[in-house]
């Protein structure tokens, strides 16, 4: 493609060799801004659709990086937790414009579905007891279970070549059912998998004593507390790791089967609204935290969650490339990875009862998988269309 004339100072700044990695190149915060603000307001489709769009503008069109840097960065964003999209847009902003753009990246993606999820939440709020929404939310339902089930199979493709990782990500599930914490599942899936790596004989078996080593937690309901959310919402943005859906398994687990601060139908909500509005889909623990305590709880979980990003990205973006290079340093996400596969699996096992209360949810389900697996339709469109089958129902 040719570059556009004003795409020519970009040109001449871009590096042509990926090794300067890491390092900040000339270029304005103001367009950094204007561009992640932009792809904020209009990114539907997941992290996969939003990491397309960051390809052709800013590697193809504007040329920011070369095609070697877009991929080492890549990299570098699924070998550390976190919502891939959200850190490769502030990989990106670092690199066009150091520690200003760095920030301006990433607020820009996430303020706009931020906003969008509030208001949002509001009308779900005042308007939850109303059949119209009753019935809306019975057809999205389905939908989201689909869009879990599809994240499940992108992301075995990705990392289940291994065979190793698919019998970690069977273990992990297994475990999951039983109640074992999310959390050292995933930490004993990378150990394991370090292990494989080096000693190449089996591994599971350190899943297994790191597993059952703990149960989960207390299952009494706790009462609510403002701070309690926003380090619960922070621990979960600085561990997760696979997939956007992977945070389904720890909300329930957390805020569900824990807490007891949500329903599952409530979790299915914020899912479903996730994932209507552009920009990352972690912008679930927005409409969780106005659930449950209004705009300060709305902006506390969005903080909690999307602050490791900013974090990690600026710790480890100028080294963590050559980690993939490293067969035994690049073992442990490979596990996590896996580990994701099997928590995904598990809760959505787990969430089906919830939305698979009859046949018609039941067959917009698997009609809405189809789809997804086999067109290039736009999940958005699905969850529309899903919501007004659901409102139709209610009116008949």
């Amino acid at each position: 493609m040719i570059p556009d004339p004003s795409d020519e100072q970009a040109i001449k700044q871009s590096p042509s060799a990926p090794q300067a990695l890491g390092k900040a190149y000339p270029g304005r915060v103001e367009e950094v801004l204007a561009f992640s603000l932009r792809l904020g307001c209009t990114a539907f489709g997941g992290p996969a659709a939003h990491i397309a769009l960051m390809h052709h503008e800013l590697v193809r069109r504007r040329r920011w990086v070369t095609e070697a840097q877009f991929l080492d960065l890549l990299s570098a964003t699924y070998l550390i937790p976190g919502p891939n999209s959200t850190e490769m847009a502030i990989h990106l902003g670092f690199v066009r414009a150091g520690w200003p753009g760095l920030v301006a990246a990433g607020a820009a993606f996430i303020t706009p579905a931020m906003l969008m999820v509030m208001a949002l939440a509001a009308l779900y709020v005042h308007f939850r007891a109303t059949p119209d929404l009753a019935g809306i939310l019975y057809g999205v339902k389905p939908v989201v279970l689909a869009l879990i089930a599809q994240a499940i199979i992108d992301l075995g493709r990705r990392t289940a070549r291994d065979p190793r990782v698919i019998l970690i990500s069977l273990a992990v599930g297994a475990l999951y059912l039983r109640g074992v914490h999310e959390l050292l599942l995933l930490l004993g899936a990378g150990l394991a998998m370090l292990t494989l790596r080096q000693v190449r004989r089996p591994g599971l078996p350190l899943i297994g004593a790191a597993g059952l080593a703990l149960t989960s937690l207390s299952t009494s309901p706790v009462p609510f507390h403002l701070l309690w959310m926003f380090l619960l919402f922070l621990k979960i943005g600085a561990t997760l790791y696979g997939s956007g859906y992977v945070l389904v398994a720890f909300l329930r687990a957390d805020f569900v089967a824990r807490l007891g601060w949500l329903t599952e139908p409530q979790l299915l909500d914020a899912v479903a609204i996730g994932q209507v509005t552009p920009g990352p889909v972690l912008t679930t623990a927005t409409f969780i935290g106005y659930l449950l305590a209004g705009i300060p709880g709305a902006l506390l979980a969005t903080l909690g969650i999307f602050l490791p990003a900013f974090v990690l990205v600026a710790l480890t973006g100028p080294w963590i490339p050559q980690m993939r290079r490293s067969p035994i340093l690049a073992a442990f996400p490979d596990g996590v990875n896996g580990a994701s596969l099997g928590l995904m699996a598990g809760v959505l096992i787990q969430l089906a009862s919830a939305s698979l209360v009859d046949p018609l949810a039941v067959a917009i389900s698997v009609l809405s998988f189809l789809l997804l697996i086999r067109t290039p339709v736009n999940a958005t469109y699905l969850v529309l269309a899903g919501a007004a089958l659901g409102w139709l129902k209610s009116r008949v």
